[in-house]
């Protein structure tokens, strides 16, 4: 049915939906209309009260009158006391039906006067509320009878009817007949000038939406447009990309600029005369200087158009200023790092062959720096790498800040980078270590990267020719050692090249080699135990589990022997799961026999934090097996929470400790911030460095230093074990000072785990009834 389509008697849409938009629309200026009817019709009551109060004054029809009136004025007011709730047109014209029958019943009651009012009423009534209540024009048919045949009955019903009573009907007929016909032609002409006015604002809107749109995609093109004067080089209009592109102002006024602004005068004069040959120009190279300056190379392309009958010239350019830096970087690029623009490898190469080459001709020394930034991946993984790029080109900028005329700065790759000091100023050594102190000052201030401030830390390899080597790789590969040994002893710092090096990096080479295979083959690591025995009862309340390496060839090893393995991340982490899972077993036999072992605690080395979901590995290890998590506990070193993933490590604890695991810090005392640590981590107890125990009945230092740990522990709630107790004198000091827990030779050593029953069943023989149930009570 097509929307616009009208009634043919009605001339009301035909369509319910476009009727009811229709209605909806005009809802709020019917409903002011609404609003006039109802006051014109309490004014027009009010007046006619008064003129039919004094024509009847005494006569009978006094209180009839009044309660036609007063029907009418109530009906009216409640209308107005409705309207304001009304929404939508059939509430609407579902109160003026309501209305118009109590109106006209009170009208019809009041018409039996036959008064010249009264005729009057009876004709023009009906013709009115026709006219001018807003209702469909079915209602008004119906509505508008209803009221012709109330008033008409009125005026004829309540005596004989008057002998013109025929005529007064017809008349009334031929009344509400002509004002159907007459509304019908008016609803047909309002809709049609509804529909046409909406027709037009469509129409409107779409050109507008066009327009907008066409403006939009000519704004929003990235290429400068611009559109010109032919005749006077005048600017008209640009886009976004022009605006930006030329520097434009927002408070410029863009006819202020002309042509000649941007191009040199020998680039213009040759653009107007290719204009005026062809017209038009294809992707001609040339050169424009913006406002600022600022000069850009570009792509110039020109088309000829009249505009409103004026001649203009369309500019569209391409900025080629980046695109053509990029071919000479690609130029330098075989000889300079396209990050930093520092020499690359290749460069740095041939200058250390030339730069060894004089130093032979002329008796010289040359120094090689190799620097490495330490936690250089974190900050690229928790920044992102664009983060990790500012930071390369910071230490870059910083690095040819420092270095003198005839050194050279290279980045080899990563975060690695090489410096070559050839300078002449005093002995080699004293050069490279001075070049070295300037490096790391320059390195030390903080530098805001990825919304945080990073600190700049590195580690220095330093070797020199002659020497510690005599040719280029023997050099690089010196220096090489010395960075790895800087790494190894704490990093941020420098560290010069020493025979003993070479050994000692071959050795930890092949440590890791070696624990590798013996990973690979399922064997050589197993765990050590040592009772920690409670003070006042000297019950066994757990163990500390201890790494040894049975070496095919060395005999049982000790960590320090292969703590070189837990500076690799992946032997490190296998290693530290291999032993985890073992102890995790060796804690189920044990159960298995019937005996209390405690809790056991292991240690956690850093390798184990910085890769890995530790939590997740361990907590799955542990529930996997079936062992309760009150079984066990972890113990880490102050080195491990003054390490580089301090944030890592203290998520970690934080979750395992919320998982029942308790945690413990090891070697207190021994590190730095040792009471920053027991306020920022999640720790249940503190363990005594055995460095404060040996010689506790001899140094009052330490005895006053374990005092004063065993009061700190006293006062935060904390349980203490004193490790490294071999004397009854120190064992009585510590029970005198209120130390929880012991470990040491004077209760036992360290032992496999097959004997591990047997010294917990001669415990329990040797305690008696009351501290054997307190073992057996143990979790």
């Amino acid at each position: 049915m097509p929307l616009h389509r009208l009634t043919t008697f009605g001339g009301e849409f035909a369509s319910a939906s476009r009727e009811a938009a229709f209605q909806a629309e005009r809802l709020p200026e019917t409903l002011r209309h609404t609003w006039v009817i109802f006051l014109t019709c309490i004014a027009v009551n009010v007046l006619l009260f008064a003129n039919d109060a004094s024509f009847i004054s005494g006569q009978d029809g006094l209180g009839e009158m009044l309660v036609a009136r007063l029907t009418i004025l109530l009906a009216t007011l409640g209308g107005l006391v409705a309207l304001p709730h009304i929404r939508t047109f059939a509430r609407l014209q579902q109160l003026l039906i309501l209305w118009q029958v109590l109106v006209s019943v009170a009208i019809g009651c009041l018409c039996g006067s036959r008064t010249d009012n009264a005729v009057l009423a009876t004709l023009l009534v009906p013709s009115a509320f026709m006219l001018l209540l807003p209702l469909s024009f079915a209602w008004t048919a119906i509505a508008g009878s209803f009221s012709g045949i109330v008033l008409l009955a009125g005026y004829l019903m309540p005596r004989s009817a008057p002998a013109a009573g025929i005529g007064m009907t017809i008349e009334v007929s031929l009344a509400i007949l002509t004002i159907l016909l007459f509304v019908a032609r008016s609803n047909r002409l309002r809709r049609l000038e509804w529909a046409a006015a909406g027709a037009e604002r469509k129409v409107s809107g779409e050109l507008a939406e066009s327009r907008e749109l066409f403006e939009a995609m000519f704004r929003a093109v990235p290429v400068p447009i611009v559109m010109s004067n032919a005749a006077t080089g005048r600017l008209v209009s640009t886009n976004d990309a022009g605006f930006r592109f030329f520097k434009i102002g927002a408070g410029d006024v863009l006819t202020n600029y002309g042509t000649r602004h941007f191009l040199s005068q020998a680039d213009h004069h040759q653009v107007q005369e290719i204009l005026g040959r062809q017209a038009v120009i294809r992707d001609r190279e040339t050169s424009i200087e913006v406002l600022t300056g600022e000069r850009r190379d570009v792509l110039l392309s020109v088309e000829t158009l009249q505009v409103d009958g004026i001649v203009c010239h369309v500019s569209s350019l391409v900025d080629i200023t980046s695109r053509k830096a990029a071919e000479a970087q690609i130029r330098l690029a075989a000889n300079h790092d396209v990050l930093t623009g520092l020499a690359n490898r290749a460069l740095f190469q041939a200058t250390l062959d030339t730069a060894l080459a004089r130093a032979a001709s002329e008796d010289a020394q040359v120094g090689l720096i190799l620097l490495d930034l330490d936690a250089f991946k974190e900050i690229n993984d928790t920044l992102g790498h664009d983060s990790g790029d500012a930071l390369l080109k910071e230490v870059a900028r910083r690095l040819c800040q420092v270095i003198g005329p005839d050194d050279l700065v290279a980045r080899l790759g990563g975060d690695e980078f090489v410096i070559l000091s050839c300078g002449t100023d005093g002995s080699g050594r004293s050069r490279i270590h001075d070049v070295a102190a300037r490096i790391l000052d320059a390195l030390r201030p903080t530098m805001p990267i990825g919304g945080r401030v990073v600190s700049l830390r590195a580690s220095l390899g330093l070797a020199l020719y002659p020497e510690h080597a005599r040719n280029p790789a023997d050099l690089f590969t010196n220096a090489d050692l010395a960075l790895y040994a800087a790494k190894a002893s704490g990093r941020n710092r420098a560290t010069l090249f020493a025979p003993a090096l070479r050994a000692s990096i071959e050795d930890r080479v092949t440590v890791t080699r070696e624990m590798r295979a013996a990973l690979e083959m399922g064997s050589g690591l197993v765990a050590h135990y040592q009772p920690k025995i409670d003070m006042l009862s000297g019950a066994v309340i757990g163990f500390e589990a201890l790494a040894r390496w049975q070496h095919p060839t060395r005999g049982l090893l000790k960590p320090r022997d292969f703590s070189a393995v837990f500076d690799d991340g992946e032997i490190g982490i296998a290693a530290s799961d291999a032993l985890r899972r073992q102890i995790i077993a060796d804690i189920l036999h044990w159960i298995g026999l019937g005996l209390e072992p405690g809790r056991v605690f292991l240690n956690l080395a850093s390798v184990q934090f910085a890769h890995g979901d530790l939590t997740r590995a361990f907590l799955d290890d542990v529930d996997g097996a079936g062992l309760p998590r009150a079984r066990v506990g972890v113990e880490v070193t102050e080195t491990v929470l003054l390490g580089s993933h301090v944030d890592r490590v203290s998520s970690v604890l934080s979750e395992l400790h919320a998982a029942g695991i308790r945690v413990a810090l090891d070697d207190f005392g021994t590190g730095y911030a040792s009471l920053t640590h027991l306020k920022q981590f999640p720790v249940d107890e503190i363990k005594i460095d055995r460095s404060f125990i040996q010689d506790l009945g001899r140094n009052t230092n330490d005895a006053a230093i374990v005092a004063a740990v065993l009061q700190l522990g006293r006062s935060l709630g904390l349980d203490i074990t004193a490790e490294g107790v071999e004397t009854a004198e120190q064992a009585g000091f510590l029970r005198d000072h209120g130390c929880t827990f012991v470990q040491g030779y004077l209760h036992a050593k360290p032992m496999a785990a097959n004997r591990v029953p047997g010294f917990l069943r001669n415990r329990l023989d040797r305690l008696g009834d009351e501290e054997a149930g307190i073992v057996r009570q143990i979790a």
